[in-house]
């Protein structure tokens, strides 16, 4: 790997996302899935993803993408997606950056007043990134997401605060789901630490348990994050804290987290085809999400990202924290 990384900063919804465009590191493959699985055991790449991803340069819960050759002319792009937990097969937020960073950076042309798709191939399959122009400016970008399904209902488990009840589905990635009212938690900042400590119970309870296998393979198994729910309005508007790999915290209502909601929401009768379903985050922002009326549940998923930052880090030979450390 050179000693020197050129990313771009998004946030979406309060969450980050660090696009690699030109990433240093060789990920070979005849697909986005083939080069996540080879960057998952790669030693250059996992130094690469901790060296952005970890403190000094990163945070916990920091979120990006390499950037790779599509699977075919459908798409756009590809993209690998990386966190400081690790490499990912899905990142909703992640795409809605995307779709921004792709248009505001004129690598599609775009109408001045309309909406354009940006197809782009992840690991977990392909997704469009959907952005919306007013007046030459993005003002909004959603994403269609793979096809989503609830995988149980109802999974009971132990917990330190009693048995929980929770339904697991998959958007992208497999979630575990909880009612925080059920646990006598609230989705507030007051809360949080315990949230935390009881998303890590849950994901930790499931591990290994005969619904977070997937058929796709490991790569699509296991509990991604734990969704912690509560309704603002009804079932159709809900606030949420999603608790992904050891405890971070997604700061966004969570985009493939969000469409493992409407994937409940519409097999328990909460969520009709077309209907809106409202979805806030801790930190106050906002996903909005429907699904048509098909034999598979597709949800589509609007937001919105903003540009932070652009950067080009550099490694000293002689630091010895490369390629960083993680304290949370």
């Amino acid at each position: 790997m050179t000693d020197r990384v050129r990313a771009i900063d998004y946030h979406t919804g309060g969450e980050p996302f660090r696009i690699v465009p030109e990433p240093p590191v060789g990920l070979p493959g005849r697909t986005v899935a083939e080069r996540c699985d080879f960057a998952i055991g790669d030693p250059a790449a996992d130094r690469l993803r901790r060296l952005l991803c970890h403190e000094p340069r990163g945070r916990p819960g920091m979120y990006g993408g390499l950037l790779v050759p599509p699977d075919d002319d459908g798409a756009r792009l590809g993209v690998v997606f990386f966190g400081s937990g690790g490499f990912a097969t899905a990142c909703g937020h992640g795409t809605i950056a995307l779709g921004a960073w792709v248009v505001r950076a004129g690598l599609v042309g775009t109408p001045a007043d309309g909406v354009t798709d940006v197809p782009i191939d992840v690991p977990s399959g392909r997704v469009t990134a959907r952005v919306h122009t007013t007046g030459g400016r993005v003002t909004a970008v959603g994403f269609v997401s793979v096809a989503s399904y609830v995988v149980a209902e109802a999974v009971a488990l132990t917990t330190s605060r009693g048995p929980v009840s929770a339904a697991l589905s998959y958007g992208g990635a497999l979630y575990a789901q909880v009612d925080a009212g059920a646990v006598g938690l609230e989705v507030a900042p007051r809360h949080l630490p315990a949230l935390v400590a009881l998303g890590r119970e849950v994901r930790t309870a499931l591990t290994g348990h005969p619904a977070a296998r997937h058929p796709g393979g490991d790569r699509l198994g296991g509990i991604h994050g734990t969704i912690f729910h509560e309704n603002v309005a009804g079932p159709t508007h809900q606030r949420n804290v999603t608790i992904f790999a050891d405890g971070q915290v997604d700061r966004s209502p969570c985009g493939s987290g969000t469409a493992a909601r409407v994937a409940t929401l519409a097999a328990i009768g909460r969520l009709a085809p077309g209907q809106e379903f409202v979805h806030d985050s801790m930190a106050g922002s906002r996903f909005v999400a429907r699904y048509a009326a098909r034999p598979e549940v597709i949800p589509v998923i609007t937001g919105m990202a903003y540009p932070t930052g652009e950067h080009t880090f550099v490694v000293d030979p002689d630091d010895p924290l490369t390629p960083g450390f993680l304290l949370r």
